[in-house]
């Protein structure tokens, strides 16, 4: 085999895409990361086609960031009751899931990994689309209905970059991609189908620890320019609450800051060059509370009021020279 293949993943037949996996392993590129996942199973194979079916097979032996295997474990838990495993560096961080399982344990297994270890870039718990090379930010506990937003907008000419992380470069103030599927939970999975019916969903896993859930396919321009960041444009906290009218709140900076530090993976970590980039993004972007419960409301909200929000966003911008992030470089030196 070559270093590398052009072909989509979701283009190429399953035997090939489980020899890759066996051998040298499969190489997802998403964005701020390169993962090297290896395994046996036929059934992740399948399921890896379906929800990256638009990145490349790519089989490059060189470096990734991130290495992991879904094995089967030893003895007899190979033949009843059959399990997989993940493993990284020797560890085995999670317990085992239903060996017909192994894309949702592969997907939070890869999820804490990137919020361990990217520690390059601010990481926010947020799902991240762009529009106008603007990013939306939109920084969320679980079950807020984040992800759901996220995908319906990345289904309506939004760019995804992420469902579960905003990656910000401290230095450039620039978001980046950290593309994986976005997972869908529970009834966010009918709201997501009925919202787009010829949605790429990836198959059902239910009674996982948080519920049935499936997984959506990002879209080829997603993929194709997943290494394209975005300006910082607003932040929307989402909440979701059942039939809710819609509310649109202004939020003060100190609110907004308050809530990308706290649902951040990373901010105590990076110390005071977190703590100057995430005041940054409060000063700079003009910010919402939006309670919803009708998602086409939300989004014909969303889309009327980005035009001046990118533009409040990059007046701020323009008076703010992008200096704090570097002195907080030069500090952490």
């Amino acid at each position: 085999m070559g270093s590398s293949s052009s072909q989509r993943l979701g283009a190429v037949g399953e035997a090939l895409v489980a020899d890759v996996l066996r051998r040298t392993g499969v190489v997802l590129d998403i964005g701020i990361a390169r993962i090297r996942v290896r395994t046996r199973s036929m059934r992740f194979a399948r399921q890896l086609k379906q929800v990256y079916r638009d990145f490349p097979l790519a089989h490059d032996p060189g470096w990734a960031d991130i290495h992991v295997d879904l094995a089967a474990p030893s003895g007899l838990r190979r033949w009843i009751r059959p399990q997989v495993v993940f493993r990284c560096d020797g560890s085995q961080p999670f317990d085992p899931f239903p060996a017909d399982s192994p894309l949702p344990l592969f997907e939070w297994g890869a999820n804490w990994l990137i919020g361990q270890r990217c520690n390059d870039y601010l990481l926010f718990h947020a799902g991240v689309v762009e529009r106008d090379g603007h990013a939306l930010i939109l920084p969320a506990l679980p079950g807020s209905g984040k992800s759901t937003l996220s995908a319906a907008l990345s289904l309506r000419g939004w760019r995804l970059l992420s469902d579960e992380f905003g990656a910000l470069d401290p230095e450039t103030g620039l978001l980046h991609a950290v593309l994986k599927p976005v997972a869908l939970k529970n009834q966010s999975i009918d709201v997501i189908r009925r919202w787009a019916p010829a949605a790429p969903i990836g198959p059902l896993f239910p009674k996982t620890r948080k519920g049935t859930v499936a997984h959506l396919a990002a879209s080829p321009d997603a993929v194709t320019r997943r290494h394209e960041p975005a300006r910082p444009g607003a932040v929307v906290l989402p909440r979701w609450v059942a039939g809710s009218p819609t509310e649109w709140r202004r939020l003060p900076p100190e609110e907004v800051f308050r809530a990308l530090a706290f649902n951040s993976f990373n901010y105590a970590v990076l110390g005071e060059e977190g703590f100057r980039a995430a005041v940054r993004i409060a000063r700079q972007c003009p910010a919402w509370q939006l309670v919803y419960s009708d998602l086409a409301d939300a989004a014909a909200l969303l889309e009327r009021e980005w035009p001046s929000a990118c533009a409040a966003a990059d007046a701020v911008a323009e008076l703010e020279p992008r200096t704090d992030a570097r002195d907080a470089v030069a500090a952490r030196a």
